[in-house]
């Protein structure tokens, strides 16, 4: 996919006209690299929580006290009283019932990480180029069998509206992956839907612009799965959501033809970004057995 030189130009209205064609940008040749992906979505995801821990004297609330040695019994601490059967149990021990938990959540856990910044810029740089691969993006789940092309690129999105936002995706052949995402929606397992988060949904297409006039965030807000962000604020939470490569994104001309300014090619170094150079592969071809069997 990232052989190909230059790139078609959809116009927003008409899915069947190409306006042009624009350079591929730098950051579509980077290394694939899920692992590096990976580790560092699992690690930025944890920067969203909230601290939390449990009551401080949970499972210790009793008059409870060791009957020591000679008794027959082990020596873990006993509660008091008679005429009951909760007198005579064991407790506070992590392994009693009724006791408190073993190492009890604090407030003070480090529940934030630090993620260096090479790392999160070399991620980013490879959800972008996976989301240039089909297969990747079809092995993702998007039903993306009627997109004309990828990487998908339309000249602007300046409409006034959601209902002509969506007419424009669907002319784009974006229907069927609006289409899972509503089916998609369903009610969390769990305990989770008492906190405010009570159905899950599937992830949709991700529209990436360069400046806000064109009022696609306000038009895409209220349509089910779809994400909008910035060229200059791309994130590894948006670009590979859940750590998995091949998110389907839809960018707008100006987003697509500033890639370069923001990432830098191989022979140059991003402007956005300060001493940022892509990562570059360390082999042509990395199937092993292809180039060990070959003539």
């Amino acid at each position: 996919m990232t052989s190909r030189p230059v790139v078609s130009v959809y116009k927003s209205d008409n899915a069947k006209e190409i306006t042009g064609s624009i350079p591929m940008p730098g950051v579509f040749s980077a290394p694939i690299r899920n692992d590096l992906v990976h580790f560092v979505h699992s690690n930025i995801a944890k920067n969203r929580r909230q601290g939390h821990a449990v009551f401080h004297k949970a499972g210790q609330e009793h008059s409870a006290e060791s009957w020591g040695t000679g008794r027959a019994v082990a020596r873990i601490p006993r509660i008091g009283g008679s005429g009951t059967s909760r007198s005579g149990q064991a407790t506070f021990g992590n392994m009693c019932r009724k006791a408190r938990m073993f190492a009890p959540l604090k407030i003070w856990r480090k529940w934030h990480r630090r993620v260096n910044i090479t790392q999160r810029r070399h991620a980013v740089a490879a959800a972008l180029a996976a989301s240039a691969v089909t297969p990747l993006v079809m092995a993702r789940g998007h039903q993306v069998s009627n997109v004309p092309e990828f990487p998908l690129v339309i000249d602007n999105l300046n409409l006034p509206n959601t209902k002509s936002l969506l007419t424009a995706l669907q002319s784009f052949g974006v229907g069927d992956d609006l289409a899972k995402v509503r089916l998609s929606k369903t009610v969390r397992h769990g305990k989770g839907k008492y906190r405010n988060s009570k159905y899950v949904m599937r992830k949709g297409p991700l529209i990436i612009y360069d400046n806000d006039t064109e009022g696609v965030k306000r038009a895409a807000r209220n349509l089910p799965g779809v994400d909008t962000c910035h060229v200059q604020r791309l994130n590894i939470l948006q670009l590979a959501p859940g750590g998995h490569l091949g998110r389907f994104i839809i960018f707008t001309k100006g987003a697509f033809a500033s890639l370069n300014n923001v990432f830098g090619t191989h022979s140059k170094v991003s402007q956005e970004k300060s001493c940022y150079h892509l990562n570059r592969s360390m082999m042509t071809c990395a199937d092993l057995a292809r180039i060990i069997n070959s003539d």
